[in-house]
């Protein structure tokens, strides 16, 4: 047992001036309030990658420090950016970090073994540029002619070093923050002014950009641009952090199943589950993450089969039961799973995920919804805020009985 459960039942149902406690329609217990948003405290720099669809490292430092102990085994069966993962090893907990899509892992990895600025600068300063160098699709909507021969360079190189078997862990940062810097709408990405950096625009749609704004690319130095980048996620990064996150990264598991089919986790292996599962029918992954596909040397046009898109709640809902019948089976007696869901008009889908779970097995302990006053940033980002200027993320929690 993690935590003693009278502790447990009692912080998620009494009332304080910060929690609102209610019972739904179908019996399920629900708690309001703003657990890891507005007041709380930020987050460490290194969680600062753009996704799609993420959610805040203060969601799963919440539930981590309240459901789980050092060293307990976290599993996130849609790891995106990677945030339930690099939150466990801050925490001093094992991260298994699963995601379909290869970008999570390149994305993911490196934050857990984080070299040092010298590394990094040194390595910069041994890779040669060929500013003559092409790319083998049209890409001048997005970089300026030198800027995409270094690139291409980089490309290159890490390719080379891959194939070779010299790919180190600075190696990796340096993939890791390229392949985050390649489009933006900042003078701190490789590209003209484009999407925000957690989705690729197409060369169709940047053509568009460029001549409604009237822009073309300018040139960007690449190893500069990595470099400030590596700064802003190291800033929190101390020597002792480091050689945590070196520890912890010995024994971190990653894999590139289907949620449903978690085949190389044995049965009552994870301490705790913290993860949402993709929208319906609002993200494309392989679409938004086209451009670093590419990069990292991947068809993204092969990926399109098997990253999920769910069309339709139907759908949703047989993919969800099938998901958390896997979780339920990876999950230790007692373990926790807290399976966050985002807002739909159609329906209420933390109420769906909540009766999926009890016809599972699971012992539903509360249904977390946060209550976030959104920023004019969060409206950059493609936030559809409601009248009142907040929103709402659901967070189903369930334990393992």
């Amino acid at each position: 047992m993690i935590e003693n459960q009278s502790k447990l039942d009692s912080f998620t149902i009494i009332n304080t001036n910060n929690y609102d406690y209610k019972i739904g329609k179908n019996g399920e217990k629900l708690v309001y309030g703003s657990f890891w948003t507005n007041k709380q405290r930020y987050g460490n720099s290194i969680q600062e990658i753009s996704y799609r669809a993420c959610f805040k490292p203060q969601l799963p430092d919440f539930f981590l420090s309240k459901y789980s102990n050092s060293k307990s085994i976290v599993l996130d069966p849609f790891a995106g950016r990677g945030t339930t993962a690099i939150e466990s090893a801050l925490l001093g907990r094992i991260p298994i970090s699963n995601d379909i899509n290869p970008i999570s892992k390149i994305l993911t990895e490196p934050r857990l073994m984080p070299p040092t600025i010298e590394d990094i600068s040194n390595r910069l300063s041994e890779i040669s540029f060929d500013v003559k160098e092409s790319a083998d699709i049209d890409l001048s909507m997005f970089y300026e002619r030198k800027t995409e021969g270094e690139i291409i360079s980089l490309k290159n190189y890490l390719i080379a070093r891959k194939e070779e078997g010299k790919e180190d862990y600075i190696d990796k940062w340096i993939r890791m923050v390229a392949t985050n810097r390649l489009s933006g709408h900042s003078k701190g990405f490789f590209s003209v002014y484009t999407l925000p950096p957690n989705q690729s625009a197409t060369q169709e749609e940047q053509i568009k950009i460029n001549k409604r704004l009237n822009q073309k690319p300018e040139y960007r130095n690449v190893k500069r641009i990595i470099l400030k980048k590596s700064k802003s996620l190291l800033k929190d990064i101390s020597p002792d952090i480091r050689k945590n996150l070196f520890d912890i990264s010995k024994n971190v598991i990653f894999l590139e199943d289907d949620s449903r089919n978690l085949k190389e986790l044995k049965d009552g292996f994870v301490d705790i589950t913290i993860t949402s599962p993709p929208f319906i029918n609002l993200v494309n992954y392989v679409k938004d993450n086209w451009l670093r596909l590419w990069f990292n040397g991947y068809d993204y046009s092969k990926l399109k089969d098997k990253i999920t898109i769910l069309s339709d709640l139907n759908k949703w809902s047989s993919f969800i039961k099938e998901t958390l019948k896997e979780i339920y089976r990876v999950s230790k007696i007692r373990g926790y799973v807290a399976f966050e869901v985002g807002e739909t008009k159609k329906a209420d889908l933390s109420e769906i995920v909540y009766k999926i779970g009890i016809e599972l097995g699971f012992r539903h302990i509360s249904t977390f919804i946060n209550m976030q006053t959104f920023t004019k940033t969060s409206n950059i980002w493609g936030v559809d805020n409601n009248k009142k200027g907040t929103n709402t993320n659901r967070i189903v929690l369930f334990q393992k009985i």
